[in-house]
């Protein structure tokens, strides 16, 4: 494997491995890295991953100048080399919402986590992040995603996962890549809250939408997300 780097917005950066076996199609484990005077890594991959995200970090900032690490929500996907990030990075914190922070992460995390509020922004200095709770959406009580005020960029976590090796930045339809990977997973926790959540996300009108699973976007952001929860209210009106 190997782990591509590729900037995706003014300083915002996809680190892509992509992984052949398991999926058919393959799927590719992306994080994002904020270039700012405090820089912020959002999904830090595996443990096992470790070794190829850290250099590709350092392709960019030193590892050890991280501020934040951040993710969506607690798989290991996500968050599996927190602690290995931490030790390489004195400086850093885990930053997530209140729920997450209770549940999991202050007994998982090497060191005591930053809680954050629904709407809490972080001045990373040049760049600046809002941290909103999304219950349950895509999946997982304590998910949520990041909104980079400065780029309008929307962090989405797993919504959108689709599989294949793509570009780092698409002009395809990625709602539909979407809905084939959900006829595929089953993973989106569909409740009558979902359509609903993903309505106030494309209220922000992002002009990047940077995706965990596939490739990101700055086509018609707001409008695919509205697309998809659509998609996702017709999935659970389905007998």
């Amino acid at each position: 494997m190997e782990t591509r780097t590729d900037e995706i917005a003014d300083g915002i950066f996809r680190f892509s491995t992509f992984v052949a076996e398991g999926v058919p199609g393959g799927f590719t484990f992306n994080q994002f890295l904020i270039r700012a005077e405090q820089p912020l890594l959002f999904h830090t991959g595996h443990r096992r991953m470790f070794p190829l995200v850290s250099e590709a970090i350092a392709r960019v900032v030193p590892v050890e100048s991280l501020r934040f690490i951040t993710f969506g929500h607690v798989e290991a996907d996500e968050c599996g080399a927190m602690n290995e990030l931490l030790a390489r990075a004195p400086q850093a914190e885990v930053a997530h919402g209140v729920l997450g922070c209770v549940v999991s992460l202050d007994d998982m995390c090497d060191r005591p986590p930053r809680k954050l509020a629904d709407g809490e922004v972080i001045d990373l200095g040049g760049k600046r992040v809002r941290h909103i709770d999304t219950p349950h959406v895509p999946h997982n009580w304590e998910a949520r995603v990041l909104f980079e005020e400065t780029t309008q960029t929307l962090f989405c976590g797993d919504l959108f996962a689709h599989v294949g090796n793509g570009p780092a930045l698409t002009t395809d339809d990625i709602v539909q890549a979407a809905i084939v990977g959900e006829e595929l997973f089953h993973a989106t926790a569909l409740s009558k809250t979902t359509g609903p959540t993903i309505r106030k996300l494309a209220d922000l009108e992002p002009r990047t939408l940077a995706l965990m699973h596939g490739s990101s976007t700055q086509t018609g952001c707001g409008e695919s997300l509205r697309r998809l929860a659509d998609a996702y209210d017709a999935m659970l009106a389905r007998p």
